[in-house]
């Protein structure tokens, strides 16, 4: 198939309407890990040697996908763990999923390989990086943004602090933990509890310095 080299990369999700076949995908998501795992980089990947991997042709990968990257944004967004749902108890319960969503999440990077080199390969591609902030990095933030404002309208959280500024501070550590010290422990399940009642300590609200947690 033949694109436009001056038209705009497009990064929209896989295309509907058509009965999908989720060997096909699944071939073609595997294809792609197998390919990177030895060596391939992302700029390296072709929709050609996708498809020969996969062991299915060009146009069942066009079917689905408009581009290579519209492909590996999607093919990221499924490795990523799932972001949670409300938990339907308390904002506490909301700041723990929350944490605990970032420490699983770290786990899942340390033990997928190709999802680590993956991401750290495409901060050097801005339009596959911007497709992947924009699909998988915005309803994080966004979700991080409910329950900070959960938290401050319960009194759970100062309302004197900017919602970025809590959602920063609250999520910090986890960060840390799971991206920039790569050896520290995110095995403890208790993990995000203790961390989230520890903050709650300097960052609570009336509620929480009243027991209300």
């Amino acid at each position: 198939m033949k694109t436009d080299p001056t038209a705009a990369p497009t990064f929209a999700g896989p295309r509907r309407g058509r009965p999908r076949s989720e060997a096909a995908e699944q071939a073609i998501f595997a294809a792609v890990e197998e390919l990177m795992a030895a060596g391939t980089s992302l700029s390296e990947l072709t929709i050609e040697g996708i498809a020969t991997a996969a062991g299915v042709g060009k146009a069942t990968i066009y079917r689905r996908w408009p581009n290579k990257e519209a492909l590996l944004v999607d093919m990221l967004h499924r490795m990523e763990t799932p972001v949670p749902e409300p938990t339907g108890g308390s904002a506490r319960d909301d700041l723990v999923a929350m944490v605990e969503y970032m420490r699983m999440r770290g786990l899942a990077k340390r033990s997928r390989w190709v999802l680590k080199v993956a991401l750290g390969q495409m901060q050097s591609w801005p339009e596959l990086h911007a497709a992947y902030r924009e699909r998988v990095i915005g309803p994080r933030r966004q979700m991080a943004r409910q329950v900070v404002r959960r938290g401050i309208a319960e009194g759970l959280l100062r309302a004197d602090l900017e919602e970025e500024l809590l959602g920063d501070m609250l999520l910090g550590p986890i960060l840390a933990r799971s991206i920039l010290w790569d050896d520290s422990d995110l095995e403890d399940p208790d993990l995000a509890v203790r961390m989230v009642d520890s903050l709650l300590d300097g960052l609570g609200g009336p509620a929480h310095r009243a027991g209300g947690a």
